[in-house]
C-alpha cells in the first residue's frame, strides 16, 4: 500500500516518522505479530460462532485461522479442527500458541498452509468456519471458488457458518479509534470507509513509537454486504438458513454472522 492511501491521520504520522516508518501488510511477518496483539483482546462473534458450532458435532475447518483466535476456542470444545491460513508468520503464531497448550487440545489440530480457495482434504467437516470478516479478503471469483470448496468439504447436514461486516455510506469517513494489545503495547486504529470503491483503509500505529524503526501495519479491506453473500450462497448450493447481528461491536460496524447448509 502506498502512504497517500492511508487514512489521513494515519498519512500524517508516517510522514512525520519518516524513514523510521516500516510499512507492512496487516498479515505478512512483520504485521501478523501486531495483528495477533490486536486481535486478541477482540472476542466480538467469537461467543456467538461457537453457539452454533456446539450444535453441529464433527470436525471442523477453521479457514483464515490467522493466529488462532477461533482455533483455540473451537479445540476447547473438544473437536478435531483443522486450520487453514495462507500466512507463514500467522500459522508460526497459531504453532507458538499450540505448543504452549495442553497436550490434549494440541492432538487435536492439523495446521495447513494454504489458499482456503483451493484447499483439499480426503475427508468433509461437519463445520467449516470463515471468521472475523475474512470473506471481504477475496473478490467474487474468489468467493466463488471458496464456496466450490466448501460444498466439496461439507458433510450431509454440515454447516458453513462466516462473518462480514456493514456499514452505512453515511458513514464514509475517517475515524480513530485508540486500544492496548495483548502485550500491554498501546496502539492507534485509523480507518478510512470509502462507499464509492466498496473498502475500508485501515492502519495500525503504535502510540507511543520507539526510536527506531516503527511498524506502521495497513490493509484494504472489502465491505461485502450480507445480502449479497447470501444470494451467492444461495447461488452456489449453500442457501443461508439463520442469518445473527451481533451486538456491542459499536454503531459504526454492524457484524453479521451467515449460517449456510449444503444442498443436494
Amino acid at each position: 500500500m502506498l502512504q497517500t492511501d492511508l487514512p489521513d491521520q494515519a498519512r500524517q504520522l508516517v510522514t512525520k516518522l519518516g524513514d523510521r516508518a516500516v510499512l507492512c501488510d496487516m498479515y505478512d511477518r512483520s504485521g501478523s505479530s501486531v495483528y495477533h496483539d490486536v486481535a486478541g483482546t477482540d472476542t466480538h462473534e467469537v461467543r456467538e460462532l461457537i453457539a452454533l458450532v456446539r450444535r453441529v458435532p464433527g470436525p471442523v475447518l477453521d479457514l483464515a485461522a490467522g493466529s488462532g483466535r477461533l482455533t483455540l476456542p473451537l479445540l476447547a470444545l473438544g473437536r478435531e479442527v483443522t486450520a487453514v491460513d495462507l500466512s507463514e508468520g500467522m500459522l508460526g503464531l497459531l504453532a507458538e500458541r499450540l505448543a504452549q497448550s495442553p497436550a490434549r487440545l494440541r492432538e487435536r489440530c492439523t495446521l495447513v498452509r494454504a489458499d482456503m480457495r483451493a484447499f483439499a482434504a480426503p475427508h468433509r467437516f461437519a463445520v467449516i468456519v470463515l471468521g472475523t470478516s475474512s470473506i471481504s479478503l477475496l473478490d467474487a471469483e474468489g468467493r466463488a471458488a471458496l464456496y466450490a470448496m466448501v460444498r466439496e468439504h461439507l458433510a450431509p447436514g454440515g454447516r458453513f457458518i462466516l462473518s462480514t461486516v456493514e456499514l452505512d455510506a453515511a458513514d464514509g469517513h475517517e475515524v480513530e479509534v485508540p486500544f492496548v494489545g495483548v502485550s500491554g503495547t498501546s496502539y492507534r486504529f485509523f480507518e478510512r470507509w470509502n462507499p464509492d470503491a466498496g473498502h475500508r483503509v485501515v492502519a495500525i500505529v503504535p502510540a507511543e513509537p520507539s526510536d527506531g524503526p516503527v511498524t506502521v501495519c495497513t490493509s484494504t479491506i472489502a465491505v461485502v454486504p450480507a445480502d449479497l453473500l447470501a444470494a451467492e450462497l444461495a447461488r452456489a448450493g449453500l442457501p443461508v438458513r439463520t442469518r445473527h447481528a451481533l451486538t456491542g461491536a459499536g454503531a459504526r460496524h454492524r457484524d453479521i454472522l451467515l449460517e449456510a447448509e449444503v444442498t443436494e
